[in-house]
């Protein structure tokens, strides 16, 4: 039978003095592999790869050759195997395909087995970050996942020849095995209405493209800065952000305030600072000119990996990026001398009671980089007009915490609270070849956080949300967002050396993009009207479907999931495993921007897993259901180990050997 985890704490710690038990048992008699899985009559058959997969809306590829608007054409771009692959980035040559096109779709397909842990990946145009993914964790079985992607935004760089950089660096060694086997496919299309993309791409990076190695920043460590001198004739401009932290700043939500540091420094050992409050923050010539509270990314091997078999976490396949709209800044950016764009990462620095102002460093460390996307006047044109105007004020910042005591005298709960709200508001007027206009950039932001310890320091409560309306007047792009999460986990330890981790989750996002936005929304692939390929997440091959020509052209994407879970880990002698139920409920909708403007329904998802297997699925595109074949779940699965990792670092509480981080700030 499948372990039920709708459990107390209580019987849960009952069922681990089971399992161990069985796991000794297991362990004396037996050389069996440490990576062994326990299976159910109903389970998958041992020889087939877990399907993995993240739950996002479809991205329609047309199918065959030719289409009634011309040539369909798919090139391979990457066939790479990456095993020991630290500082060894693929590197191939791009060259564009023999007929003409206005859409991209990009096929990115993994297969693994054996032991790793999760793994960041890069995908660079030369100096530019176009794709930033993660790896699930494989199975000694293997696992298997593809992830489709909208790659128009970058139509400019795919009309020229590119160097292809793909960074994913990954360790093997006796007992992490697992290499990562890859196969990065592009097709190129047409369709006979497609959005306007920028005509020059700058990168906000390293630039080490020509030295064949990635360029992402790692920051704090370094000073992730460009200077250019721009185009005289620009009459739109758009910076997109991508960051996310790893090692010590993996887990910055369940971080907390520096000067509580070592509260309970004897038990779960030192905590991690600077706040569980982030802020990325792009910089021209030394002035905000806006920022993008990041979504909390969980990595398939983050809080318990039982979590993410094989439902993933929210954009753990494509970590989604910001969007800040500079066109404001344009009569200072084209007057032709060249300018300075900066990202950091900022958090929160405390003065031991209840007030807080923003650092200027953090922990480390975060993956960052950006891009400027440039949208050209005529080419005579002179883009004029005055200075912005800049009103952005210090965010808000409201803390308070609190430390109870046992009867020792010894710290034995600790809570703490911050609210943080900013607003920025930057504006001017832009003299083009399309006359004189005013345009503004503004952003209202609103994030809470409360974080509860108990036990000594060993179970934590996680409660937080992120809500934000961002607008661009001259576009007419407006976004309305909010991310709630709640993660509750305990770790334990027994005499025998054993230890287990018990998590549960729940997470959503909630993304309303509105009229022109530099990145697909989604909607883009209901104007694909021919005969399309439309991928079925968790399963290996897609599904051929016409869409109905009757729908509506949309300019707005609606888009609401939510993720809830339970699991736990446990680790006994050289097994490890972990077990757990994740469930996820997607939703997206088109919209057109009219007074009354109706909502369409296009796809929805429900998706139920438990212990690697996907026991509920209903799926529905545009009032066609999909029959997705389920099973019956195994009792457990086994999971990459700690060896010699700390269970605080695997939570993200404090220091222990981390997992090797792989990008930017080497291998610890």
């Amino acid at each position: 039978m499948a372990f039920s985890l709708d459990i107390n704490r209580l019987s849960f710690q009952r069922l681990l003095l089971c399992v161990f038990a069985a796991l000794s048992q297991h362990i004396s008699g037996s050389k069996a592999h440490p990576d062994h899985v326990a299976r159910s009559p109903q389970a998958t058959s041992a020889a087939s790869p877990l399907v993995d997969f993240q739950v996002y809306e479809p991205v329609l590829t047309p199918a065959g050759s030719t289409n009634q608007y011309g040539c369909v054409y798919t090139q391979l771009l990457m066939d790479h195997v990456f095993g020991f692959s630290y500082g060894m980035p693929f590197v191939g040559d791009y060259s564009p395909p023999p007929c003409s096109f206005n859409r991209v779709t990009m096929n990115f397909t993994v297969t693994s087995r054996g032991r790793q842990f999760d793994r960041l990946g890069l995908m660079y145009l030369g100096d530019i970050e176009v794709f930033r993914t993660s790896t699930a964790e494989p199975t000694a079985n293997g696992i298997i996942w593809t992830y489709v992607k909208e790659m128009d935004q970058y139509d400019s760089l795919w009309k020229t020849k590119q160097k292809i950089i793909f960074d994913l660096g990954n360790l093997i060694d006796r007992t992490y095995t697992g290499s990562f086997n890859t196969t990065l496919t592009a097709t190129f299309f047409t369709v006979p209405e497609s959005r306007a993309t920028a005509d020059t791409i700058l990168p906000i990076s390293s630039r080490q493209s020509s030295s064949n190695m990635p360029s992402a920043f790692s920051v704090p460590s370094q000073n992730a800065s460009v200077s250019y001198t721009f185009p005289r004739n620009i009459q739109r401009a758009v910076v997109s952000l991508s960051a996310c932290g790893q090692a010590s700043e993996e887990f910055w939500y369940t971080n907390t305030f520096s000067s509580l540091t070592d509260t309970f420094e004897s038990t779960a050992g030192t905590l991690y600072g600077y706040s569980p409050f982030r802020e990325v923050q792009l910089l021209i010539d030394g002035q905000l000119a806006g920022v993008s509270w990041p979504f909390p990314i969980i990595f398939t091997g983050g809080i318990v990996p039982g979590l993410w078999r094989p439902i993933v976490g929210i954009d753990a396949f494509d970590l989604r990026e910001h969007e800040i709209d500079i066109t404001p800044w344009l009569p200072i950016l084209c007057d032709g001398s060249a300018h300075t764009f900066e990202i950091r990462v900022a958090g929160l620095d405390d003065n031991g009671g209840d007030h807080a102002t923003l650092t200027k460093t953090v922990g480390s460390y975060w993956v960052v980089s950006g891009k400027i996307f440039i949208f050209l006047d005529e080419s005579k044109s002179v883009t004029t007009g005055t200075p912005p105007d800049v009103t952005a004020p210090s965010p808000q910042i409201q803390i308070s915490s609190s430390i109870t005591m046992d009867t020792a005298g010894d710290n034995e709960t600790l809570t703490y609270n911050t609210v943080v709200s900013r607003y920025l508001s930057i504006s001017s007027t832009i003299s083009t070849s399309h006359g004189s206009r005013p345009v503004s950039w503004n952003q209202s932001l609103i994030y809470t956080n409360n974080n509860a310890f108990i036990n000594s320091g060993l179970t934590q409560s996680t409660t937080q949300n992120t809500s934000g309306i961002e607008a661009a007047s001259q576009s007419g792009y407006a976004t309305i967002y909010s991310y709630p999460l709640f993660v509750d986990s305990t770790f334990e330890s027994f005499p025998s050396g054993a230890f287990s981790i018990n998590a549960s989750i729940s997470r959503g996002l909630d993304l309303n993009v509105l009229g022109t936005s530099v990145f697909p929304s989604g909607v883009q692939s209901f104007n694909v009207t021919s005969p399309a390929l439309m991928p079925l997440p968790g399963r290996p091959q897609p599904q051929t479907i016409t869409l109905p020509s009757s729908l509506p052209k949309f300019n707005g994407a609606l888009l609401s999931t939510t993720q809830t879970g339970s699991a736990a880990y446990l680790s006994a002698g050289n097994a490890s495993y972990s077990f757990g139920t994740t469930e996820q409920d997607f939703d997206f909708k088109g919209a057109e921007l009219r007074s009354d403007g109706p909502t369409f329904e296009l796809y929805t998802r429900h998706v139920k897993a438990v212990n690697s297997t996907v026991t509920e699925d209903e799926q529905n595109l545009i009032g066609r259901s999909f029959e997705i074949p389920t099973g019956q779940p195994g009792l457990m699965k086994g999971a990459a180990g700690l060896d010699g990792l700390s269970v605080r670092a695997m939570l993200g509480r404090g220091p222990g050997r981390l997992k090797a981080g792989l990008v930017g700030g080497g291998p610890s």
